[in-house]
């Protein structure tokens, strides 16, 4: 479900969260799904437990998940994690066009490239 890779520079909690963001937006969880317990996960992957909890909050804080006192964590509804994931992947490519007009590609250059369907 969730693995970790000891080679990539990110922290283990942004890990934990990329791997949940992807399991969510693929549809491998779906809404009010439990996520395994803070201790249950976090001996699995052998980390401290502090930086599941972290995850979690940053799972929480992006409208992935939601909490319920006592009860865990759990996925939240699919039409509000689909919507964060557009805006996420918008603001991505906002990002990319100013990178790419920084370099002298034209707004009519990427009209005509997005029109041809992009780099397929």
């Amino acid at each position: 479900m969730i693995s970790i890779d000891s080679r990539d520079p990110r922290p283990l909690y942004e890990q934990v969260v990329d791997n949940f963001r992807k399991l969510i937006v693929a549809g491998a969880l779906q809404a009010d799904d439990k996520l395994p317990s803070v201790r249950s996960l976090a001996t699995q992957l052998a980390i401290n437990p502090t930086t599941i909890q972290r995850a979690y909050r940053e799972l929480e804080a992006q409208g992935y998940v939601y909490s319920s006192a006592g009860r865990g964590s759990f996925v939240a509804s699919s039409g509000e994690t689909n919507e964060l994931h557009r805006q996420e992947l918008l603001a991505r490519f906002d990002g990319l066009v100013s990178e790419l007009e920084d370099v002298g590609i034209t707004r009519d250059q990427l009209m005509a490239r997005l029109k041809k369907g992009g780099a397929r």
